[in-house]
């Protein structure tokens, strides 16, 4: 078995430190760099694409809404033109940054509410999947691994899809994440979410209600704004690879 291992990073902004990025770098295989607008900005991006490629770590872009003070997790209507230009601007500066450091932009996976709405939202897919391709069309589109809705607007941009899953949230019985409003949605026990990780890596995830969800993921998410994020990496991938999983990042 061979899964990516990716990680929400970058998101410090100014004089705000958030997360154990460069720790997390020696753990993961691929990095979700945020754009600046749910967090970051070009002096962090710059140097997380520094030091993700230092480490051999594939770099991706994590756009998200306009959404500074409520770290893009708050729901915002906006139409999928809009959505469309916002996320060409968001990953065309990261490439940018990539570029300018003699590497290439591999993936890019949009961030927290952006990415909740366009699970079900056809028209939010399909704008994110086009602003995608216009960048390149060589980048793959992460999403949510049970989403069909994300995975046929890749398909119609003509983009490789890449179904994500997650070690540290909890699932509801079709699939989608559990809302972080409810207590207990974010898994902050370092061998839950380990055991979930190699769980999942099977080809399934146990939900809220104790259902079996099968998915296909090829990728596994971690955040890095959770607090026990260092330790749930290093468990996480300690497990997958005592269980025969090799970790390694997306091609």
């Amino acid at each position: 078995m061979r899964i990516d291992l990716n990680c929400d990073m970058g998101e410090s902004f100014g004089s705000y430190s958030l997360g154990c990025d460069e720790e997390i770098l020696e753990i993961v295989s691929s990095a979700n760099v945020a754009c600046g607008f749910h967090a970051g900005d070009p002096l962090i991006m710059d140097r997380t694409v520094q030091l993700a490629m230092e480490r051999g770590v594939s770099v991706g872009a994590h756009p998200g809404h306009h959404d500074l003070r409520g770290f893009g997790r708050r729901f915002i209507e906006v139409s999928p033109d809009e959505v469309e230009a916002d996320v060409v601007y968001q990953v065309g500066a990261l490439a940018a940054f990539v570029r300018s450091r003699g590497g290439r932009l591999v993936h890019v996976k949009p961030h927290g509410m952006l990415y909740n709405q366009a699970v079900k939202d056809a028209d939010l897919a399909s704008a994110i999947a086009r602003a995608i391709a216009r960048v390149g069309d060589d980048l793959i589109f992460m999403g949510l691994a049970t989403s069909s809705t994300m995975r046929a607007a890749a398909a119609e941009a003509g983009l490789r899809y890449a179904g994500e899953a997650f070690a540290d949230r909890v699932y509801n019985p079709d699939g989608t994440l559990q809302s972080r409003a409810i207590p207990g949605s974010v898994i902050h026990d370092p061998k839950r979410a380990a055991a979930q990780a190699v769980e999942i890596a099977s080809g399934a995830v146990t939900a809220h209600d104790g259902s079996r969800v099968e998915l296909d993921a090829e990728t596994l998410c971690l955040h890095g704004d959770n607090p026990a994020a260092l330790g749930n990496a290093r468990l996480v991938r300690g497990l997958l690879e005592d269980a025969g999983v090799t970790v390694a990042p997306l091609t």
